[in-house]
């Protein structure tokens, strides 16, 4: 492990996760299995070459306009592709800064990132990654090879912007680069163009990639619990609110859920697989909840 490694997964961590990966070895063999076939629908292939035609070839494999070309018949071989492609995206833009406890709402989405990659390479998976606010900051191709993990953190490791976030044109570079179909999970607190969030993923989801969107809020921003006069400084934006929160409750936690249930009811209506997830639960307690429920809808 290199010393960049060691912030996100320093010796404590790795521990943690290799218990959760012993704590949950059937949950994880089971994800990765179903990972595996959900974005190709069984069909997990990447056309290799053309050989030509002999009695008793599948004919729906024959490539006919090479047939109408030549007069002669060949059909289309195909090489299985067998490991996932996972692609981690994950948002670098200022409101990410925010923390309530040890962990920034950044710095814990890194550590779920970088987690997510060592699972995917120790399975002998492929994993790539991307740094974004309102464009992409750096990135690795997704590679087995283990010290990938390396390129993972360095991305993670990048100096960030202090930008907003442009979901949309940095998901569509993203859906018209990202090769093949595969799994592509969104780390974000989602604060920005909500309607671009899902015009992004739309697109993603067109290309063919089984979309996971972990929505990572701090526990302030969820229970809302300041009391007394507060000043409330926006990280994107220069302006500030001085004012007694227990006012601004009722009507903060009312607007909360309507955010939540709209992304909730936006992303079943993509397909795109969501948890929300808050800074003060353990990392390994949210990859179990996330890999047992992945289980579940591979099954």
């Amino acid at each position: 492990m290199t010393p960049a490694s060691r912030r996100y997964l320093h010796p404590e961590a790795i521990h943690r996760i290799a218990r959760l990966e012993l704590r949950a070895r059937a949950v994880v063999e089971g994800v990765l299995a179903g990972l595996h076939k959900s974005p190709y629908k069984g069909q997990s292939v990447e056309f290799l070459q053309h050989r030509e035609y002999v009695r008793g070839d599948d004919l729906r494999r024959v490539d006919w306009k090479v047939w109408a070309r030549q007069d002669r018949l060949y059909v289309k071989e195909f090489e299985e592709e067998t490991n996932l492609r996972l692609a981690l995206l994950v948002d670098g833009s200022a409101s990410m800064d925010y923390r309530s406890g040890p962990l920034s709402k950044y710095e814990y989405a890194a550590t779920l990132a970088a987690s997510l990659a060592w699972l995917a390479l120790s399975h002998g998976d492929a994993a790539g990654c991307a740094l974004f606010d309102d464009r992409v900051r750096a990135s690795v191709p997704a590679r087995t090879k283990r010290s990938q993990l390396d390129g993972v953190v360095e991305v993670l490791e990048t100096q960030r912007g202090g930008r907003p976030t442009a979901f949309l044109p940095v998901l569509r570079g993203l859906a018209e680069t990202l090769p093949r179909r595969g799994l592509v999970v969104l780390v974000s607190d989602l604060l920005g163009d909500r309607e671009g969030v899902f015009q992004g993923l739309k697109l993603l989801r067109k290309r063919g990639h089984d979309v996971v969107l972990l929505h990572v809020m701090d526990d302030d921003e969820l229970d809302f619990p300041f009391e007394g006069p507060t000043r409330f400084e926006g990280l994107e934006v220069p302006d500030h609110v001085a004012c007694n929160p227990r006012a601004l409750r009722e009507g903060y936690m009312a607007a909360l859920g309507e955010f939540l249930a709209e992304v909730r009811r936006r992303s079943a209506s993509q397909k795109v697989d969501y948890s929300l997830v808050r800074t003060g639960e353990p990392i390994d307690g949210a990859l179990v909840k996330f890999l047992s429920r992945r289980s579940s809808l591979a099954v």
